[in-house]
């Protein structure tokens, strides 16, 4: 790409990120309710996306040479460690280093 397309390309990338920050302020200002399907899809969506990453990322996990096994422990450590710390952020790189642990060392 010539820097003129770069730059091009780099500005609709900004406009288009802006945009989609900006736009649900634009369109439900302070004041005024959203309707109630957008408070519905609020309420909803965090809890499937969270189900539907989970799905995803257990698919595979039968197949592997452990049947799952490195996979149910690291949940269950995710769910005990958030339970007592109540802290995602500790409970997802937790989770994600026993899990490496488990696969890298533990269970090759």
């Amino acid at each position: 790409m010539t820097t003129a397309q770069t730059l091009i390309t780099l500005g609709l990338i900004a406009a288009a990120t802006a945009l989609t920050r900006f736009l649900p302020f634009w369109v439900f200002p302070e004041g005024r309710q959203p309707p109630a399907w957008v408070a519905r899809l609020g309420r909803v969506l965090p809890a499937a996306v969270i189900g539907m990453l989970v799905v995803y990322c257990l698919k595979d996990a039968p197949a592997s040479a452990w049947h799952g096994l490195p996979e149910l422990v690291a949940i269950g450590f995710i769910v005990l460690l958030h339970r007592w710390k109540k802290n995602t952020l500790l409970s997802i790189g937790g989770g994600t280093a026993l899990y490496m642990l488990l696969v890298q060392t533990v269970l090759r």
